[in-house]
């Protein structure tokens, strides 16, 4: 009896501690039906200096943005984009405490993101997502930098 009570209390998950299966990203369909202007987007949780954020695009552009205390680690779960990186902001404005939005990048380079990729987009770095292709799936890590 008291092995069994031992056992049960090591087989416990931490607190914090959240587990989403390929078919729990799936199933998440009524994101897809609450896109608006193109994008949708949901945090999935939220836990001490970092969030997860499951974000679709439908042949859509995203506005430029730069996270001053934030770096995004994106992973692309289906279609593919071009991801602006670097550059200036065109007529950027303070949208929110630490965040910068603009219509587009000058001088950024582009990159082809599509299915499986893993980009790191470090703090206080401009970045755009342009030309999705019709559905575009993808996660984004936000991580609080110093």
């Amino acid at each position: 009896m008291i092995a069994a009570t031992a056992l049960a209390a090591f087989a416990a998950l931490p607190p914090g501690h959240e587990h989403w299966t390929a078919e729990d990203f799936h199933a998440r369909r009524a994101l897809h039906k609450a896109v608006k202007d193109g994008l949708a987007s949901e945090t999935l949780g939220t836990w001490g200096n970092h969030l997860l954020l499951k974000t679709r695009r439908e042949a859509s552009s995203g506005r430029a943005e730069l996270h001053q205390k934030q770096s995004d680690l994106i992973i692309v779960q289906a279609g593919e984009a071009t991801l602006v990186v670097g550059g200036k902001i065109v007529n950027g404005q303070t949208t929110a405490p630490n965040e910068i939005r603009g219509a587009s990048i000058q001088g950024g380079e582009t990159q082809l993101i599509r299915t499986g990729d893993v980009v790191h987009v470090p703090v206080r770095t401009p970045h755009q997502v342009v030309k999705t292709s019709k559905t575009f799936d993808y996660i984004v890590l936000k991580v609080d930098e110093p």
